[in-house]
Order: structure tokens, then sequence, then C-alpha cells
């Protein structure tokens, strides 16, 4: 089992982090632009592979893809650098769009070369139009994006904080776009199984005030971790980690994950099975009225990303 890791910054050295700690390949080769940076990362966590799982951690060039089950591509402009964290810009993301497409343009072919069968993960933001973008260069059908499982992880981590219970036993799903128009799937939440809203109402609570509270906590998420820390990584790095395992152990793992929807015509995240060659099926889920109309706007915002990418 042999991971690749395109892009050794910060995002990059937290997916490697995450892989080594969860034991989640056997073989993992970091590789970016500076080459002196993959080596530096790539030995500082060598160092402490002897206290977990056998791992071969190495630093290389695209040809030592070859053979990889599963490339990640963190590398490109990240939100601070992008200045990608104003809370009232809508485009938020998607302005990082147009200079990490460049980037892609650039790696995504060298690593087809080197690597051909591999699942390709994207996790640079924009991840979905990148997603679309790297699925065209490479010529296959087997290209994920980290999409909103992160987002989903928040969502259903600030339900079980207003609640005080175990995340774990919170089920909550974010659809569509990782970026604004990302869409909250209340109708489907539940804590143990309860209804959300049912709960919501034994209790005596607000509901619109909890979804207007847990919703301006989940959607400012990133830009309130890179206030404070310059960068978003720790969280992206665990998913990325995770979305591995499941693809190199061919899985059958059922997550909110971003790939290409022939229905939609876009790369957006949707209920979906991943395993050994990406994404199997998604699940369509059941949807409230608004919510499959935010869902058609989000689309929408995908679809217009796209359209700025065929006219370069």
């Amino acid at each position: 089992m042999k991971v690749g890791v395109v892009g050794a910054g910060g995002v990059g050295a937290a997916c490697l982090m995450a892989m080594v700690l969860r034991g989640s390949a056997r073989d993992i080769v970091v590789v970016d632009r500076t080459a002196k940076r993959a080596k530096a990362v790539a030995t500082d966590i060598r160092y402490g592979v002897p206290l977990g799982p056998r791992i071969d951690v190495t630093e290389g060039d695209y040809g030592d893809l070859a053979g990889a089950g599963l490339v990640m591509i963190t590398a490109g402009v990240n939100e601070r650098a992008g200045g990608a964290t104003d809370r009232g810009d809508p485009e938020g993301r998607l302005k990082l769009l147009d200079k990490n497409a460049e980037i892609y343009r650039d790696i995504v072919p060298r690593i087809v070369r080197a690597a051909p069968e591999a699942v390709l993960l994207v996790v640079t933001d924009p991840p979905d139009p990148l997603a679309d973008l790297a699925r065209a260069l490479a010529g296959h059908d087997a290209v994920l994006s980290t999409g909103t499982w992160l987002d989903s992880m928040r969502f259903r981590t600030h339900i079980a904080r207003k609640l005080d219970v175990s995340p774990d036993t919170v089920e909550a799903q974010i659809l569509g776009e990782h970026g604004t128009s990302e869409v909250f799937i209340w109708s489907g939440a539940r804590v143990a199984g309860v209804a959300l809203g049912d709960l919501l109402r034994r209790r005596g609570a607000d509901e619109a005030d909890f979804r207007k509270g847990v919703e301006q906590e989940v959607r400012y998420a990133n830009i309130a971790i890179i206030e404070g820390n310059d960068a978003s990584q720790y969280g992206i790095g665990i998913v990325s980690a995770r979305i591995a395992e499941a693809v190199l152990r061919d899985e059958g793992l059922a997550v909110p994950i971003g790939a290409f929807s022939d229905a939609h015509g876009v790369t957006l995240s949707l209920p979906g099975v991943i395993g050994r060659r990406g994404l199997r099926e998604f699940y369509p889920p059941s949807l409230s009225d608004e919510e499959q109309g935010l869902l058609g706007r989000s689309v929408a915002a995908l679809k217009k990303a796209g359209e700025r990418l065929r006219k370069v």
C-alpha cells in the first residue's frame, strides 16, 4: 500500500503526519517543488516512525510515485496567502482557483505519467473545481475531492458541543460545494437516531437560533483557525488520511465525498461510497424543498467556476 503526497507545505505535512500516526499506508512518498523541503519534512517525521506501525516515509520526485494506489495533491496557494479570509467575500475559497489551476496544469500530468492507476485525491482549495480540472487532465474518473467531509465533521462537532454530547453520536451532513454555498442538511440531522428538531423541541430550545449559531461557527471555522494559526491543516490532514485508507483497503466507506456527478455535471459532495477506484456510487439524499434549492444554487456556483477554467 503506497501513497504519494504532492506538496510538503502545512497541509501536506499534516496529511503525512496523520497517515503515519494512523498507519494508513506501508509506503509514503513526499514530493515538493522544493526538494529540500520535501526531504526536511520526510526526515523529520521519519524519526518518529519507529514508535508506530512499520511505515517507510521517503522524499522523492514524480517518478517515485510509481505504484501508488492514491496520490494526495496538497500543492498550491492557501487561503491566507491567496487572500481568501474575508468572511464577507461570497467568493470564498474560489478566489484561489485561477492560481491553483495553473499549478495543477503543471503537476497533474506528471503524476499521471508516473502513477496512471492511482486515485487522485484533491485537497488543495478550492477542491471541487480543481478535481474537475484534475479529472480532465488525468483522462480518467478516479478523482476525488476531500469535499465537505471535513465540513460535516465540523457540523457534527458544533452540534455536539451545544448539546453536550459526544460527536460520534451525531449524524449530520453538509453537501454541495466545500465553500460559501455549502448546504447544511438539517432535515437529516440525528442524535443517537433521534431527529435533532424533535430533541430541540423537547428541550424547549429555539431551533432557528440553534441553527444560526451552528452555521455561523461551521461556515467560518477555517477563517477562525487561520486567524490564530496561519493555516487550517490538521483536520483536513486527518480526513485525507481516512480517505486514503478507504481507497487502499477498498472499504466501501460511505461518507459525504466530493466526486464528479453525472446528474449535476460537476464535482460536488453527496453521500457516496468510496473504494479502490475512488467513487463507487452516490446515494442520492432525501432533502427538503429548501435544501434542494440550496443544493441547486451550490451546483450553479461550481458550474460558474468551471466556466472560468475553460476560458483560460
